[in-house]
């Protein structure tokens, strides 16, 4: 070290600043000191500019004539940073520098190449905090966390982040969850009817295996899967599109967990307190499979809700549903039935739902009726502006 300190020095004396901070630069990448050469590259740009070089990541010392060209520099160097330690494998750290330019592509490019497995290096715990708990790749972090802690822990680390996780996310961190569930069911139903039935042949079809003359698999309260994981898991595929391969094994499951023991059956808020047929039903409108029939189920839940709050959180499933398989005249109508006046922290916009289908008359009506002036006159101009410019 005492070496490089008096290399440097006369570097300094020698060739000036502009050399020493090159050869500064040199030496932290040899020595893959890839943090304190993210502070020598802010010190090269600020030597550059003529600022002071004592705390070369503030901005603090940045005039304004100066910021965009040190924002700039401070970006491209997070970038080159970040990349050298991606290649280290040093993935945690890496994202310390592009979360905080807002390029996560990298790291969750990184991530995707990490190989789910039963054997994991000391990097597991930072993979799966980077990726799941960071925000990195959750999908990823659900993957890596299931092979090394198991079905429970990640049901129950899926359960605290969904609602914070993307859309896309959110389906796929289902899908993953459904697939598990599933595999594991149908594996414990074919052990325990192989025991009954000898030489019987193994089904990867859940409903196959339950069908037929097999009560006697639910009799005295039986169960083949931890029942709260399933509960969780029907719950996650709510979040499943119905070009989901996973959405007709979540009908499965649907449609096991019905056949559970009474003790068994969760109840949830409506309209999932009936909760497996409930779910069941919304898996198959989904699908196309039932659908009049599904859709009719959630009706008669709304119209004998006796609670105003009951028939709100109804409604918003069905406009939720409605509008999921391309039904938005009935979701629109449904929810300026029974949702124009909720209150925005709920989750539920009406405004926007109105603005996205194109349907600011039913607006504009709402907000007359509770005597709102502003909301009233943004949905009239909002509406008259687009009559116009259609008509141009």
């Amino acid at each position: 070290m005492t070496d490089t300190f008096t290399t440097l020095e006369q570097i300094q004396e020698t060739e000036g600043a502009k050399a020493t901070l090159q050869r500064l630069a040199e030496v932290l990448t040899e020595e893959q000191n890839y943090h304190k050469l993210f502070d020598v590259l802010l010190m090269q740009k600020k030597f550059e500019l003529g600022l002071p070089l004592v705390q070369p990541t503030s901005f603090d010392d940045v005039g304004e004539e100066h910021r965009v060209t040190f924002e700039q520099h401070y970006v491209e160097s997070a970038r080159e940073v970040g990349n050298l330690l991606i290649e280290q494998g040093k993935l945690g750290d890496a994202w310390v520098y592009f979360q905080t330019i807002r390029e996560p592509a990298p790291v969750r490019e990184a991530l995707d190449q990490v190989a789910v497995g039963a054997d994991f290096d000391d990097r597991c715990e930072e993979l799966i905090n980077v990726a799941l708990y960071e925000g990195a790749h959750p999908v990823k972090g659900l993957e890596l966390m299931l092979a090394s802690h198991g079905t429970c822990n990640t049901i129950t680390a899926l359960d605290q982040q969904i609602m914070q996780l993307p859309e896309d996310d959110r389906r796929q961190a289902a899908a993953l969850l459904v697939r598990q569930i599933y595999g594991d069911l149908c594996h414990t139903l074919n052990h325990e009817i192989s025991q009954r039935i000898p030489l019987v042949s193994p089904s990867e079809n859940l409903r196959e295996l339950i069908s037929g003359d097999r009560d006697w698999l639910f009799s005295e309260g039986n169960y083949h899967i931890d029942v709260s994981h399933l509960n969780a898991v029907v719950r996650f595929a709510r979040s499943l599109k119905a070009d989901d391969p996973e959405l007709s094994s979540a009908v499965e499951l649907a449609e096991y967990g019905s056949r559970l023991d009474a003790q068994f059956q969760y109840a949830a808020e409506p309209p999932f307190d009936d909760f497996y047929p409930a779910h069941a039903h919304f898996f198959r409108a989904l699908l196309d499979d039932g659908r009049d029939e599904a859709i009719a189920y959630f009706q008669g839940k709304l119209e004998t809700a006796a609670d105003e709050e009951d028939k709100q959180m109804i409604a918003y499933v069905m406009v939720d549903l409605l509008g999921r398989i391309d039904l938005e005249e009935q979701a629109i109508n449904l929810a300026s039935q029974h949702l124009a006046h909720v209150d925005e922290s709920s989750g539920f916009s009406f405004a926007e739902f109105c603005h996205t289908a194109d349907r600011l008359d039913l607006l504009r009506d709402a907000a007359r009726g509770r005597g709102d002036l502003v909301t009233w006159t943004a949905a009239m101009l909002g509406d008259a502006t687009a009559t116009a410019a259609s008509n141009d």
